[in-house]
């Protein structure tokens, strides 16, 4: 997965195909305890879908902007539009069933 600046994630949603963007910081421990889960999800799903991780603490502004207040949040875009959020570690197949929505 692709750590995002703000230009590179702006480019990145901007996309048709759908977009997973998970917001995190290396602080958090349930950040730690997802991450794996979402880049094997990431590795099954390439080709149909875009990953990518913002860190909170070096893109505060993207955190702002999109309203996240919890960590981790992953985000769903497509063509640039928010379409569905899933906030708290989750489990595997809830990703993969939201994500397969927009594909």
């Amino acid at each position: 997965m692709t750590e995002l600046n703000k230009s590179a994630f702006l480019e990145t949603i901007g996309q048709d195909v759908p977009t997973v963007v998970d917001f995190w910081a290396t602080w958090c421990m349930p950040c730690q305890v997802f991450a794996p889960v979402v880049e094997e999800i990431a590795g099954e799903m390439d080709g149909k879908a875009n990953f990518g991780k913002v860190n909170i603490d070096e893109e505060r502004d993207l955190a702002i902007e999109y309203g996240v207040s919890s960590i981790p949040t992953l985000v769903i875009f497509k063509g640039g539009k928010e379409v569905e959020r899933l906030v708290g570690v989750r489990k595997k197949a809830e990703v993969v069933e939201a994500v397969d929505k927009y594909c």
